[in-house]
Parts: C-alpha cells; sequence; structure tokens
C-alpha cells in the first residue's frame, strides 16, 4: 500500500465518520451562530467599528472553532478502543498524521466557509469581492494552525486534562499565524492587493511549512508514546 493511499484511507475514514454523526460539523456551526450572537453585542449597529475590528473577529472566531474541531482530532479512536489499531497499521505512521491533518483542514476550511457567509448576510457586510485574497490567506492560515493543532491532538489525547492543555499548548505556538493571517486579512478587506502583504504571506508559508515538517517527523513517536 502507497503512502498516499494510507492517507487518503485516514482522510475517508475520518470523513465517513463525521458524515454519519455530524457530530463536529452540527456542534461548530451552532457554535459560529452564538459567535454572531456576541459580536452583534459587542459592537451593535455600529457598521464602521465591526469593519475595523472584522479581521480580529474573523481569525478570533476561526481559532476558537479550530480549538473545538482539532480537539476531538483521536478522540474517536481513544474512546472506541481503536489507539491499539492506529499503532498496528503498517507502514509509515505519518501517512496517518497526513490524513488527520486533511480531515482537520476539509472540516476548518468548511466552517470558516459558514461563518463568513452568515457574518456578511446578517451584518450586510461586502466580503465577496475580496473572496480570492481571502481565501489565499484563508487556506494558509488554516494549513498552519490543522498542522501544529493535530499534532497537539495527539500528544494530549492519552492525558486526563486535555481539555486544558490542548489549549495552553496550541495558543502560544500559534501566535506567528494568527499575527500575520490577521494582518493579511486586515489588507485584504480593505481594498489591497496580495502583492503588498507578500511579508505576511511569506511568513505564513514557512510557518506552515515548519509546522508540517514538525508533524511529519514526530507524530509515529507522539503514537507510541
Amino acid at each position: 500500500m502507497t503512502y498516499a493511499r494510507r492517507a487518503w484511507i485516514v482522510l475517508w475514514k475520518d470523513l465517513l465518520t463525521e458524515g454519519r454523526s455530524k457530530e463536529s460539523l452540527n456542534a461548530l456551526a451552532f457554535f459560529c451562530l452564538v459567535l454572531l450572537l456576541l459580536f452583534e453585542f459587542a459592537l451593535g449597529a455600529d457598521r464602521e467599528r465591526l469593519a475595523a475590528a472584522l479581521p480580529g473577529l474573523l481569525w478570533l472566531g476561526f481559532i476558537l472553532a479550530g480549538l473545538l474541531g482539532l480537539g476531538r482530532t483521536v478522540l474517536a479512536e481513544r474512546e472506541n478502543d481503536c489507539w491499539e489499531g492506529l499503532l498496528l497499521t503498517p507502514g509509515d505512521k505519518s501517512a496517518i498524521y497526513l490524513g488527520k491533518l486533511a480531515g482537520n483542514f476539509l472540516l476548518m476550511v468548511t466552517v470558516e466557509a459558514i461563518l463568513l457567509a452568515l457574518l456578511s448576510i446578517f451584518y450586510n457586510l461586502d466580503v465577496w469581492r475580496a473572496l480570492g485574497p481571502l481565501a489565499v490567506v484563508s487556506v494558509f492560515g488554516t494549513i498552519g494552525l490543522a498542522a501544529i493543532g493535530t499534532l497537539f491532538a495527539a500528544i494530549t489525547a492519552q492525558v486526563r486534562a486535555r481539555e486544558l492543555l490542548f489549549p495552553l499548548l496550541l495558543l502560544p505556538v500559534q501566535v506567528p499565524v494568527l499575527l500575520a493571517t490577521v494582518k493579511a486579512t486586515e489588507a485584504v478587506l480593505t481594498g489591497q492587493a496580495l502583492g503588498e502583504v507578500s511579508h505576511w504571506l511569506h511568513l505564513l508559508a514557512a510557518a506552515d511549512v515548519i509546522y508540517l515538517v514538525v508533524g511529519l517527523l514526530t507524530f509515529e513517536f507522539i503514537l507510541e508514546a
């Protein structure tokens, strides 16, 4: 079995599990609605203030949704006594990491699209004119978040206080990604071209590569620890 096929099987299994239960997606969609209500209470009808705060609010929503979704990355295997199955999987264990990462990336992109669509509808914000550049920034930022989040979810899966430890580990490491994504999103929403914020995109790309390499090299040791 090839490396790519092993990763695809893990991704397909996670997508089937989520498609049948919709446990994470329903919870995250409800979470998006709660966030919208909180934004409304915090900012009221002041559209100028909302537009100024929108980049930070968007990524605050994305990172909080990511904490909820990523934290359940390997919990299904733990709760259903399938952890040994992961350990006994033949071949390179980093394929499991890659499949899990791809599943988390797709879930987070779906939630981000839902939150962005709801924001534009309920707050009458014209984000569609910058949808292309915004999608590029979101993809770069989401890869970084999913890459290191998947790794930390596996590290904390066997810890009793994992709900506390997971965000404590993840959030400090995500500071460069969050800083770059918020600044790039702010520039894109104000009409600047992506070329004008290329330094932030370079920072995102570098963080993505580092997180991916670290995840691929260390996942097998984390599984067997």
